[in-house]
């Protein structure tokens, strides 16, 4: 299922999933209990692409300059799970699972967004929602596929609006 949808295909069938794994559709559901349990695959790999990035120490004392390199860890997490988390997107509405792993997802980037902010900053709410906003998977993947960006004028993009945020 991870492979169809990193070639590009959005919503696989358990059809699809069966033929690209060359076994009968009883297979897969001898293996996975109903496409929820495939799902759940989907987000273990989304999660474990976005740990394996925003897990390594910052460089940067400065929480300003911490926040610009954020910018760049994420801009590297998002690139490598854009195709499953428009693929979980697409299926968040008959799962359940993957309308609380959304959730979940957004919570932590928050969290780490939080975490590296000084208390008057997490405190001023208008701010905080702001930077939220701005360092969202959604805003990068506007900036990249709706505005046509680059992965590299997408990051000096937001890098520009958090720097006028912060300052």
């Amino acid at each position: 299922m991870l492979e169809i949808i990193q070639a590009g295909e959005v919503a696989p069938s358990a059809d699809q999933v069966a033929g690209r794994a060359d076994v009968g559709l009883r297979t897969v559901f001898r293996h996975f209990q109903d496409m929820d349990s495939l799902y759940r695959e989907m987000s273990v790999a989304i999660e474990a692409e976005l740990r394996t990035v925003v897990e390594q120490p910052f460089r940067s004392a400065d929480w300003r300059e911490r926040l610009i390199e954020l910018i760049g860890r994420r801009a590297v997490a998002f690139e490598r799970i854009a195709p499953f988390k428009r693929a979980s997107d697409v299926f968040r509405h008959r799962s359940k699972f993957l309308a609380a792993d959304g959730v979940r997802l957004v919570e932590a980037l928050r969290d780490i967004l939080v975490s590296q902010l000084p208390p008057q900053i997490a405190a001023d709410t208008p701010r905080l929602e702001a930077l939220d906003l701005l360092m969202s998977f959604e805003s990068w993947s506007r900036l990249r596929r709706e505005q046509g960006l680059t992965p590299r004028q997408a990051q000096a993009t937001l890098e520009a609006a958090i720097r006028r945020l912060i300052d």
